[in-house]
C-alpha cells in the first residue's frame, strides 16, 4: 500500500474546545442554572474552567477510561464537565434523571462510575441512591454553595475546581479511546450502554455542522433545548464548539415563556428539541401575540412533528422545520435539508418531504430488510426494518454479551434499529413505526405514528397515542387515546373526520378514548408498552 503523506493527528474531543477557545474566545456561552441565575461566559472561559476540571479529576485519581457521571441540566458547569472529563481521557457518562431510580442505580453500577457531578435539583435523587452505588467515591454538586445534605463525600463544584492550575495542554489520546457513555432507556429490558469514541464524536460533529446536517456555523446563535443528558445533546454541545457558534443553555426551565424570552433576548437563529416543546411555544405565541423574528430554523427529533405544527411555524413565524432521525446508538442518521430538485417543487410536495424523517446523511448507511433479512426496494412505499452502519454507529454495547440488536451478514455488521420505515431513491426515509408498535390488522400494517400525527390536527387535542389491541376478527385493531386541551370538549366524530383525509379508511381507529394523560418513557417518547398493559382488557364497541 502506498500511504498518503498527511500529518498523523488524532481526532479528539479536546481539539473542539481548544479550537473554540483559541479562535472564538469572546463568543458568548450563556447559561441559566437551577437557581435561575444567568451566567454569561464565553468559549475562552469554558476552555479554561474545563482544564481545571481535568486537573481536579487527576488529583482525585481519575485516569484514562474511568467513568465519570453527570446528573445535570443544560448549563455552563455541565458544559465544562463535558470537556474536562473527555479531555483527560476519562469517559463522560451522562445519566437521564427521568429514568426510574432502579434503572439509574443499575446503570451506575454497570458503568462503575467513580465520581458524579450532580445538579442541586437532583440532590434528593442522589441521596436516595448513594448507598446503592458503592463505586462512587465523590459527589460534586454543581453550584457555588452546598445546602444541608446527607450525601457522603459531597463538595461544591466551585470549591472543587478553585485553586487548580490550568494544564498547558490535554494529553494526545488514541482517537479510538472511549469518550462518552449513554444508556438506552431500557423499555424492553435492561438499559444498554452506548460508548462513543473520540473519533466517532468528532466525525458526527462534523456531519452536524454541514449544510445537510444542522448547518451549525459561527454565524448562528443556538438555543439547546435538547437535554445534554440525552444522546449528548444531539452532538450540539460539540458542534457549537467546532463552529464557534453562540450557545445558550436554558437550564431546567423549558416552559414556553422562558424559551421564547431567551429566543428573543439572545436573538436565537437555530434550536433543536422534541415536538412537544414547539407545540407549547406555538400555543404561547398565539396566546400572547408574540413573535420570534430571529429564529430561522429548528431541528425536530424524538418523534414526528404534526403537519399542523410545521404549517404554523413556517407560515406564521417564518421558521423552517427540519426533521431528523437518530437514536442513542448513533445520535443522528438523517437530516431534513431539501435537495436542489425538491426546492423547485410546489409547496405541498416540499411539505410532504418535510414531514418525512429526513434524508440519509453521509456517514450513516441505511438499509431496509424484510422478515427474512432480504433487501426491500427503495421505492418510497415498501416497508422494512431499518438497519444502519457507519463510523458513529454503535457496533456493540458496553459489556453486553447477549446482543440481539446487531446482525452480521456478507455486508458486515449492521445495527437493527427496531424502526419500520420506507425509503425512496433520494434517501428520504419515513418512519412507519417502531417494529414493536406496528398495528397488524388483517395481515396488513397500520402505522400508529401516522394515526397520531393526523389526530393531533383535530381542534382541542393536545396529544394522541394509538396502540394495537387484540381483536377477534382482525387480530389487532387501533385504539386511539387522546388528551384534550384545557376547556375543550371531547368529540369523537370530529376527531375521526380530521383523520380521514390522511389515512386509508380501514386504518381509522375502532374506538377513541379521552384520558387525563398519556405516559411517557424517560426519553419523552409515548410509553406504548404501558398503554397496551393498561388497556389489555378493553372491550371493542359493537
Amino acid at each position: 500500500m502506498l500511504r498518503g503523506l498527511n500529518m498523523d493527528r488524532q481526532l479528539l474531543v479536546s481539539s473542539l474546545i481548544e479550537y473554540a477557545g483559541r479562535n472564538h474566545s469572546s463568543t458568548d456561552v450563556i447559561a441559566t442554572d437551577s437557581s435561575g441565575a444567568v451566567h454569561r461566559s464565553n468559549w475562552s472561559e469554558i476552555r479554561l474552567r474545563a482544564h481545571r476540571v481535568s486537573s481536579a479529576l487527576v488529583q482525585e485519581g481519575i485516569s484514562e477510561g474511568d467513568r465519570v457521571a453527570t446528573i445535570a441540566w443544560n448549563d455552563h458547569r455541565h458544559l465544562e464537565v463535558y470537556y474536562g472529563v473527555t479531555g483527560l481521557g476519562s469517559v463522560l457518562h451522562t445519566i437521564n434523571p427521568r429514568l426510574r431510580e432502579q434503572q439509574i442505580v443499575w446503570i451506575m453500577k454497570h458503568a462503575n462510575d467513580q465520581i458524579v457531578f450532580v445538579d442541586p435539583d437532583f440532590l434528593p435523587l442522589a441521596e436516595s441512591i448513594a448507598s446503592d452505588v458503592p463505586s462512587v467515591r465523590k459527589w460534586v454538586v454543581l453550584s457555588d454553595e452546598l445546602t444541608d445534605s446527607s450525601l457522603p463525600n459531597a463538595v461544591t463544584y466551585e470549591d472543587w475546581i478553585d485553586g487548580h492550575s490550568v494544564a498547558t495542554e490535554w494529553p494526545i489520546l488514541d482517537e479510538w479511546c472511549a469518550a462518552t457513555l449513554c444508556y438506552t432507556s431500557g423499555t424492553t429490558g435492561d438499559p444498554k450502554g452506548v460508548m462513543q469514541s473520540h473519533r466517532s464524536i468528532v466525525l458526527q460533529t462534523w456531519a452536524t455542522c454541514t449544510g445537510d446536517g444542522h448547518d451549525v456555523n459561527s454565524s448562528q446563535s443556538i438555543l439547546l433545548a435538547v437535554p445534554m443528558f440525552h444522546v449528548n445533546g444531539w452532538a450540539i454541545p460539540f458542534a457549537a464548539a467546532m463552529s464557534g457558534a453562540k450557545l445558550v443553555l436554558p437550564g431546567p426551565d423549558l416552559s414556553a415563556e422562558a424559551l421564547v424570552r431567551q429566543i428573543q433576548d439572545e436573538r436565537i437563529t437555530f434550536s433543536a428539541g422534541v415536538p412537544t416543546i414547539w407545540l407549547s411555544i406555538v400555543q404561547y405565541l398565539k396566546d400572547t401575540g408574540g413573535d420570534v423574528p430571529s429564529l430561522q430554523r429548528i431541528a425536530v427529533g424524538g418523534s414526528a412533528a404534526p403537519r399542523s405544527l410545521m404549517d404554523t411555524l413556517e407560515d406564521d413565524y417564518g421558521v423552517f422545520v427540519s426533521h431528523i432521525w437518530g437514536m442513542t446508538e448513533m445520535t443522528q442518521g438523517s437530516a431534513g435539508r431539501f435537495t436542489h430538485r425538491v426546492t423547485e417543487l410546489d409547496r405541498e410536495q416540499k411539505r410532504r418531504r418535510q414531514a418525512m424523517a429526513g434524508r440519509e446523511l453521509y456517514g450513516v448507511e441505511l438499509r431496509l430488510v424484510d422478515g427474512d433479512g432480504e433487501d426491500v426496494a427503495r421505492d418510497g412505499s415498501s416497508p422494512g426494518e431499518l438497519l444502519a452502519r457507519g463510523p458513529w454507529v454503535a457496533g456493540a454495547y458496553f459489556e453486553l454479551d447477549d446482543d440481539t440488536t446487531h446482525m452480521t451478514d456478507e455486508n458486515g455488521v449492521w445495527l437493527r434499529t427496531g424502526d419500520v420505515a420506507t425509503m425512496d431513491a433520494e434517501g428520504y426515509i419515513s418512519i412507519v413505526d417502531r417494529a414493536k408498535d406496528v398495528i397488524k390488522s388483517g395481515g396488513e400494517w397500520i402505522s400508529s405514528i401516522e394515526l397520531e400525527n393526523a389526530a393531533v390536527g383535530a381542534p382541542g387535542l393536545a396529544e394522541a397515542a394509538a396502540v394495537g389491541l387484540p381483536h377477534d376478527r382482525w387480530g389487532e385493531r387501533p385504539l386511539l387515546l387522546v388528551v384534550l386541551e384545557p376547556g375543550a370538549e371531547f368529540n369523537r366524530d370530529e376527531i375521526l373526520e380530521t383523520i380521514k383525509p390522511h389515512v386509508a379508511s380501514w386504518w381509522l381507529p375502532d374506538a377513541v378514548v379521552a384520558v387525563e394523560e398519556i405516559p411517557h418513557t424517560g426519553t419523552g417518547k409515548i410509553n406504548k408498552k404501558l398503554l397496551r398493559e393498561e388497556f389489555a382488557g378493553f372491550e371493542w364497541p359493537q
